[in-house]
């Protein structure tokens, strides 16, 4: 008897306290939206900046009921456009290998690449390319329309930046909705996946041009 009582006390805390935090609780939510076709070609005017893996990082962490996983892109390459000691509205570009994803465990790795997620196998880029980037009061918003998955939308987050005449520096993190870009596989129906996703973005670009050649050209996406 005094076991039964003790089972029953017990499981519904393991229900409670088993479920882990969602990350995307702690950042920034992407504003998304319709994508803009909003002409995105830069000036002759400025200077540009370069970023790699070297130097940089765009990474994410994903969730489900029972935990979490990060991730992130091995091969990317990204270029910002600076005038008048601050980074332009257009003519700020990353390309990423989609193929070069990795998680923190290899099963993982492999299912992500899948079609249930980001089918890198069909869309092997993912493209984002700038539109505004506004001052706030402790930050910017950076605006710009994100390829992923084959689909084009509209995104706007908060970023810190740093101008400098030798580097630029863009930190930020920021959650997207994962459902946006058509990346619904649920997971088990015991262990959910949670459909937020946070980006991590870690820039570090220094005076130069970006080898996109190496990446290849982005798919045409469709833009809903």
């Amino acid at each position: 008897m005094k076991r039964s009582l003790s089972l029953a006390l017990v499981i519904p805390l393991v229900a409670l306290y088993g479920c882990a935090k969602n990350p995307a609780e702690d950042v920034a939510k992407a504003d998304v939206s319709s994508a803009t076709n909003a002409p995105t070609t830069p000036t002759a005017a400025g200077k540009t900046f370069a970023f790699s893996p070297g130097s940089s990082s765009i990474a994410f962490v994903g969730s489900k009921v029972t935990g979490r996983h990060n991730g992130g892109f091995r091969k990317f390459a990204g270029e910002l456009r600076v005038e008048n000691g601050k980074i332009a509205d257009t003519g700020n570009k990353v390309i990423i290998d989609t193929t070069s994803l990795f998680a923190d465990n290899d099963r993982l790795t492999g299912h992500l690449k899948s079609k249930d997620f980001f089918d890198v196998a069909q869309y092997p880029t993912a493209t984002f390319q700038t539109t505004s980037i506004v001052p706030n009061a402790t930050n910017s918003t950076i605006a710009g329309d994100l390829t992923l998955h084959g689909i084009t939308k509209h995104i706007s987050f908060p970023a810190t930046i740093k101008v400098t005449d030798s580097s630029v520096d863009v930190a930020a993190q920021f959650f997207l909705n994962r459902f946006d870009f058509e990346m619904k596989y649920p997971g088990k129906a015991d262990d959910l996946i949670r459909k937020e996703v946070v980006l991590k973005l870690d820039v570090k670009a220094s005076p130069g041009k970006a080898d996109f050649q190496s990446l290849g050209q982005p798919q045409t996406a469709s833009i809903r």
